[in-house]
């Protein structure tokens, strides 16, 4: 296996900061490695396994030089206009924003799921949104096993998932400050049921993304399913309720194994003595957590779970840096 060139765009951000401190946890090889940013960012210093880095603007001829794969955590507009170019140049792009997650020529991928797919990448591989992906990770061993006919999301999702405008919104409004920059609500002691724009149907964006990303990744259109995204007064890691109806019926236990062999994924249920998922406890892992498993008494093959995962982490930097692992073995 070769050492490959590597680009980190949006190194300053929070993502782009989590994705280098993750390459460099998971010791990921590499020959050279470049630090991109906007404008505003470059010539700032970044430290990356003891060694200071210069950000370099990112621009249309910042993939002229030889780079093998790119991570993207620059936002939308700029991943449309240069992950093309990076492309068109021998590079692939592993991309964290919604722009190319629905477009049919890129593979939209969790590494757990459906790795399969990075292999008709033609350039760009899009990572999908952060609660989307670790319901992924719970969901699959389950629509394999039982078939998943319909699936009702209920997340409750942390202000980190918003960038540092969101954590600093939190941080002063627990000082009594509602300062309101990320939000159209004061989000401190507060749960606002609105993540993203409203769309003309009624939905935010991010719960149409639950929605079509879920479809996308699983490879089923047939999937019925609805969403309401809340963002909540959290720092880091996103919880969600999902409620699953099968094609097929299930023993309880059996579904319970089923989640706990599965990689990437923790069993953490135990109620008798009131262990479940939470988030601070798993804030800083890469794993996703399942637990409050039970039946759905409502419908006559159905469950609930509860899933948590740090969002930052597993929903955007580690995902990413595992699509990155497995292009290092097609190189």
């Amino acid at each position: 296996m070769k050492k490959p060139n590597i680009a980190v765009v949006g190194a300053s951000g929070l993502v782009g900061r989590t994705v280098l401190q993750v390459l460099e946890e998971r010791d990921f090889p590499f020959e050279n490695i470049y630090m991109m940013s906007s404008y505003r960012s470059a010539g700032k210093i970044v430290t990356f396994k003891g060694k200071e880095y210069v950000l370099e603007e990112l621009t249309e001829t910042s993939f002229d030089k030889p780079i093998d794969i790119a991570i993207f955590s620059a936002g939308g507009s700029t991943s449309e206009k240069f992950a093309p170019i990076a492309a068109s140049k021998g590079c692939v792009v592993v991309d964290n924003s919604s722009a190319w997650r629905m477009n049919p020529e890129v593979p939209l991928v969790v590494p757990e799921v459906n790795a399969h797919d990075i292999d008709w990448n033609k350039g760009i591989i899009a990572n999908p949104n952060c609660s989307t992906i670790q319901a992924m990770v719970a969901l699959k061993p389950l629509h394999d096993k039982y078939g998943i006919k319909r699936i009702v999301y209920s997340t409750y999702q942390a202000v980190s998932g918003t960038g540092l405008k969101g954590i600093k919104d939190l941080e002063e409004g627990l000082k009594g400050n509602d300062i309101n920059e990320a939000y159209p609500h004061p989000i401190a002691n507060n749960c606002l049921p609105h993540i993203d724009v409203f769309l003309e149907n009624g939905y935010t964006k991010e719960e149409m993304k639950m929605i079509n990303e879920t479809q996308k990744i699983l490879g089923d259109d047939s999937i019925k399913i609805t969403a309401t995204t809340v963002r909540v007064p959290v720092f880091n890691c996103h919880s969600e309720s999902i409620n699953l109806e099968f094609e097929k019926p299930f023993d309880l236990e059996e579904l319970k194994q089923d989640l706990a062999s599965f990689p990437g994924l923790v069993l953490t249920d135990d109620l008798s003595n009131n262990v479940y998922p939470l988030a601070r406890d798993c804030a800083g892992k890469d794993e996703v957590f399942v637990g409050r498993i039970r039946r759905d008494y409502s419908v006559e093959n159905g469950v609930n779970l509860w899933v948590v995962a740090d969002n930052i982490r597993k929903g955007a930097a580690t995902n990413a840096v595992q699509i990155a692992e497995l292009l290092l073995e097609r190189l």
